[in-house]
């Protein structure tokens, strides 16, 4: 059964840094491609550090292994948002297909 879900995560694991690799290469603008490695690769990264702990079954990297999700969980998304709004405020143009910008009244305020 241990084996079952080491297996789980670490296909589950390398599925999410997969797809966030394809949306890194496939998706039109910045903004996109920073959404989807922010959240896939941050599942991915997690699912594989998961299966790392339970593969080893050692305290000590269990214990290093749970404080890196933790530490990518908390950081991943900040950066992405740092990221995002300092290209916004540079004018990265956004994709053509883009239906609504909510902050461009507040262009003004941000400069």
């Amino acid at each position: 059964m241990n084996n079952i879900l080491i297996a789980f995560c670490l296909l589950s694991g390398a599925f999410f840094m997969l797809v966030a690799a394809i949306g890194i290469l496939k998706l039109p603008d910045l903004y996109q491609r920073l959404h989807a490695s922010s959240k896939a690769a941050t599942l991915g990264v997690a699912m594989l550090l998961l299966g790392a702990a339970l593969h080893s079954g050692d305290i000590g990297v269990v214990s290093r292994c749970i404080m890196a999700i933790v530490f990518f969980v908390l950081t991943a998304p900040v950066g992405a948002h740092l990221i995002t709004r300092t290209a916004y405020r540079q004018n990265e143009p956004l994709a053509k297909g883009t239906l609504s910008d909510e902050w461009a009244e507040d262009r003004e305020k941000l400069d």
